[in-house]
């Protein structure tokens, strides 16, 4: 890592719906589209939805006119706010009805790829590791809400992982999970000691000597099984401009 990548990486703004998702913007996120689905390339710092303070979300955009046909797309899943990568959406009611189906049965394969502070013991591995919100009486501050805890009495929850690279004390996997739940991939990494870089609920909030701002977890592709006798449709993420510093670090091939 160079002294300018880190210099890169501080002169760096934190995203805004006002700066990257008007319709026209939109239109340059668009991974897939078909009749059915659109999958689009979610920036970090964006939320999905509405939160209870207000404000621009990416609900409004997709919305727009010049952005899908009569009936407006609908979420078919969603990415925390701080996360970037592959976003479906249901272009009508049946695909939704589809879609929930397939999200519900576990039948969508999901893969992010993730930088991390610690290096996993085994270099690839299974997490099975319970998930509950956190007690009010535990939340130290307001910005705390929604945290979620390992805890035996939780729900299920499965990640798969593998190390793709390591630099330092830092590493890159790729993780899968086959389970739902809320900030799993971000709990089940600080459960096992590698905290997600940038992650200011569970983990680090800079990469050491990065000066990155952004959480460094990326939903890099998504394989939904969505037609009957077709070929899964698999859709890929390129690596968001806040993380390739560190990921070309850890051993991604730099152009």
């Amino acid at each position: 890592m160079t002294k300018s990548n880190f210099m890169h990486l501080r002169r760096q703004k934190r995203p805004t719906p006002e700066n990257l998702l008007n319709p026209v913007g939109l239109q340059d996120l668009i991974l897939f589209q078909d009749d059915w689905v659109l999958v689009i390339d979610k920036p970090a710092g964006i939320p999905v939805h509405q939160g209870p303070g207000g404000g621009p979300h990416l609900g409004e955009y997709v919305r727009a006119p010049d952005v899908g046909p009569k009936t407006a797309p609908e979420l078919a899943h969603r990415l925390d706010r701080l996360t970037s990568g592959c976003l479906v959406l249901g272009r009508h009611h049946r695909a939704l009805r589809r879609l929930g189906t397939l999200f519900a049965n576990g039948q969508v394969d999901k893969c992010y790829w993730a930088l991390v502070s610690g290096i996993p013991a085994t270099p690839s591995g299974h997490l099975d590791a319970p998930l509950r919100p956190c007690p009010e009486k535990s939340r130290k501050t307001p910005s705390q809400n929604g945290r979620m805890e390992v805890h035996p009495d939780g729900h299920s929850a499965h990640t798969d992982f593998r190390v793709l690279g390591t630099f330092g004390a830092l590493s890159w996997l790729e993780l899968r999970p086959r389970s739902g739940r809320t900030h799993q991939i971000r709990v089940h990494c600080a459960h096992m000691g590698c905290p997600v870089v940038g992650d200011p609920l569970y983990g680090l909030r800079l990469a050491a000597g990065s000066g990155s701002p952004f959480l460094q977890l990326h939903a890099r592709s998504i394989t939904m099984p969505l037609y009957t006798n077709q070929k899964p449709i698999n859709v890929v993420a390129p690596p968001p401009r806040h993380m390739l510093p560190l990921l070309i670090a850890c051993g991604y091939p730099s152009e």
